[in-house]
């Protein structure tokens, strides 16, 4: 199996790569969308409670991008581990991908064009997170 960047191995380490820095972007994500502030309106629990989310959500991204990053070429030898891994992140990120779309208000992002370029972006992205575990995942099976 080929590792150029277009090849399914490549593009394994690339949307890891991306997937790592997205955690890692979760320790300067909050200051960015005006987070503390309104936060700090919360009560304890809830705070702290999205707090933790928020903090597992950037250690997740990271985790589930050192994956395919690291062992890439594990992951697309096969195997039963292998193929519940890829069809794990199929999901989480096929998942991720619908809730751009059924979750999010477009009153969050219309008329913004800030805003409106992330969402587009975010499509984009989930779009090729999804495809290329998917596509990982039906190369080994």
């Amino acid at each position: 199996m080929t590792s150029g960047l277009l090849s399914v191995q490549g593009q394994l380490h690339a949307v890891g790569a991306v997937l790592v820095v997205l955690g890692v972007f979760h320790l300067a994500l909050p200051r960015l969308i005006d987070w503390p502030a309104q936060v700090s309106r919360m009560a304890p629990l809830p705070r702290q409670v999205a707090g933790a989310h928020f903090f597992f959500i950037g250690t997740a991204c990271a985790l589930l991008g050192a994956l395919p990053l690291l062992l890439a070429p594990e992951l697309l030898a096969g195997g039963p581990l292998a193929r519940a891994l890829l069809a794990a992140e199929t999901l989480f990120w096929s998942l991720r991908w619908l809730f751009q779309f059924a979750y999010f208000s477009p009153a969050l992002w219309r008329g913004d064009p800030l805003r409106t370029l992330a969402h587009a972006g975010f499509c984009v992205l989930w779009t090729w997170v999804a495809g290329v575990f998917g596509l990982a995942l039906y190369t080994v099976s």
